[in-house]
Parts: structure tokens; sequence; C-alpha cells
């Protein structure tokens, strides 16, 4: 769920999210957890080779008796961004942070940089999961 609308809703067999301490697989019958996620991608497995990608910009993920809630910032499924346009907003990112300067501006800039940068890889997991399909 992000704020303004729920993402997914429906069941799947796995999942693969970016959390702040790295990536982490979810399979049924998984230990209850309650864990952070970072600014990334999560991969969803919803039939034997299907796979979906979503760039997430943090939250967190609550999994509980075969159930998970995700609560995020934003999220944007992979076939709804505009490859064009994400290439063009990681390069000027990119270069807002190499002249970033104080503390402030580079935290920003660094933050739009990894939003940029997880669109960019959502997009080339999604690619490249339908590929090797």
């Amino acid at each position: 769920m992000a704020p303004n609308r729920i993402v997914w809703n429906s069941e799947i067999q796995e999942i693969i999210l970016s959390t702040n301490s790295g990536q982490i697989g979810i399979l049924p019958n998984h230990a209850p957890l309650l864990t952070a996620l970072d600014i990334g991608i999560v991969k969803i497995r919803i039939k034997e080779q299907q796979w979906s990608t979503m760039a997430l910009m943090g939250g967190f993920a609550m999994i509980e008796n075969n159930q998970m809630i995700i609560l995020v910032n934003e999220a944007e499924k992979a076939i709804e961004i505009d490859f064009q346009e994400a290439q063009e907003t990681f390069q000027k990112t990119k270069s807002n942070l190499a002249q970033a300067e104080g503390k402030k501006q580079i935290i920003e800039a660094n933050l739009a940089f990894e939003r940029a940068k997880a669109r960019l890889e959502a997009i080339n997991a999604n690619t490249s999961s339908n590929i090797s399909n």
C-alpha cells in the first residue's frame, strides 16, 4: 500500500524485498518479521516462472501467518515506468549529486539519485525476467 492507493493485493508464491540490511526472499510459511524497506526494487513471483517488478521508495513490511503487509512511501510497477523519462531523470539526478554542496543539498541529491536508480533497476529487472522466461 502506498499513501494514495493499493498497489498490489493478491496471492504470490515468492517475494524479494530490498531491506536496509540487504535483500531478503520471502516464501510461504515464513517466520513472523517486521523490517524496514530501503529505496530499491521488489520482485514478486506470481506463478511458476512469472515475475513482476516494482520500484519502492522506502517503507516497512510485516509478515505474519502467511500474510504480508507492505507500507511504502511510493511504489511504481516497472511496466508503468517510461524508460526514456526514467533514464533522463537518472542522468539529471546523477549530475545534480556530483554538483551538490553542503550536507542538506548532498542528502537531497542522493535521495533523488537513489529513487531514479530504483526506477531504472525495476525496468531492467522486469525486462531480464521476461526475456529469460
